[in-house]
């Protein structure tokens, strides 16, 4: 499978994120994605387990464990091979996306409003 070279949303890489460093459940994918986008993307449990479905149809994560917690079935995600190379192209694009504006060597360049006549400082 070749990765999409089309924009992810935002809960879908801190989805993939959270699963960088160890298979996790439900509840902990969701605590580690608002943990690593600093409070942005609070996943709420129907949208986290349709990502979550939508992900594993598209081989980006898959289930590594069940067990049986409180006579509810939990599933443990991790990232793919193929998940991986797509957060990593996602962060990529991100990075030189944000080059635009970071390295951009004169970011006041004029002074007047567009549409305004006028002379550009020197």
């Amino acid at each position: 499978m070749t990765v999409s070279s089309s924009r992810m949303r935002e809960p879908t890489y801190f989805i993939l994120a959270a699963l960088q460093d160890q298979p996790l459940h439900g509840y902990g994918i969701m605590s580690r994605a608002e943990e690593l986008s600093r409070g942005r993307v609070k996943l709420a449990t129907g949208t986290l387990y349709a990502a979550l479905d939508r992900l594993t149809g598209e081989r980006l994560v898959r289930v590594v464990d069940e067990q049986v917690v409180n006579g509810r079935a939990r599933r443990y995600y991790e990232l793919t091979a193929t998940g991986l190379e797509a957060l990593r192209a996602e962060a990529e694009r991100m990075a030189e996306a944000a080059k635009l504006v970071t390295e951009h060597p004169n970011p006041r360049r004029s002074a007047r409003r567009p549409g305004q006549p006028g002379v550009m400082p020197a």
